[in-house]
């Protein structure tokens, strides 16, 4: 539901046309449609509680009577109103809305990254990317599952505030997250590492990349991951899972 969102922009900002792309990842296969009102792409820029709650609401409240639905977002009013609207994951960029969560009985998805959006990609910096990004999301799950969340997800974060070599690590150790007890999220659709390690492909170019990366990541364990091409992916994980030779 934003303008700026970095591979599909625009496209869904009208709610009517956003409720029928919903369904209709839902029926490709999609578990959890995932709405979301503020760009997270390295330099967004962020946007009011009043527009956020603008754009995502109509859409959470349409959908929630169909598919399960996360809102992703790191307002706590804004996660207050779409649970209050249907949704049931709260996807928080920040990993501080474990509380809320508690409170309305849902579940949580702790996300890692450096920086906020508009400065996470300037010098992402780490001594031990795996070990950081373990240890910060075990504290904050390990917070939240003090707190009363029954459902608690962790999310390494591919691409924000990380490196190509820091995304490639995290995915090459993923397990190391997995070994943590906690269920994984894996978001890397479409994303421009994917770009750059294929040749520079445009962000419409990189269904391939991400269905292939997602599947290898469902194989190391994950649990979940977030996507944009439902219906590749799909085909890609049952291909995977019975160990189709290539």
């Amino acid at each position: 539901m934003t303008p700026d969102s970095f591979s599909d922009g625009g496209r869904w900002v009208d709610a009517e046309r956003a409720v029928a792309h919903g369904l209709a990842l839902a029926a490709d296969g999609a578990d959890v449609v995932d709405v979301g009102g503020e760009s997270t792409r390295p330099g967004a820029e962020p946007v009011s509680e009043a527009e956020e709650l603008r754009r995502v609401l109509p859409v959470v409240e349409a959908l929630a009577s169909s598919v399960r639905v996360s809102i992703d977002t790191g307002k706590a009013a804004v996660a207050e109103a779409a649970i209050e609207a249907g949704a049931t994951l709260v996807n928080d960029v920040t990993s501080s809305l474990y509380e809320v969560a508690a409170r309305a009985g849902v579940a949580w998805a702790a996300y890692h990254r450096q920086g906020d959006s508009r400065t996470m990609q300037q010098a992402p910096h780490y001594d031990d990317v795996v070990a950081e990004v373990c240890d910060h999301l075990v504290a904050v799950a390990d917070q939240a599952e003090a707190a009363g969340v029954d459902e608690i997800w962790i999310d390494p974060g591919i691409g924000f505030g990380k490196t190509i070599d820091h995304n490639l690590s995290l995915l090459r150790h993923l397990r190391t997250l997995v070994d943590t007890g906690y269920p994984v999220l894996v978001g890397v659709s479409r994303k421009a590492f994917l770009g750059k390690l294929t040749g520079g492909a445009p962000v419409g170019d990189r269904v391939e990349a991400s269905a292939a990366v997602a599947a290898w990541a469902l194989a190391q364990g994950a649990g979940m991951v977030r996507v944009h091409d439902v219906a590749a992916t799909v085909d890609a994980v049952k291909l995977a899972a019975v160990g189709v030779p290539v």
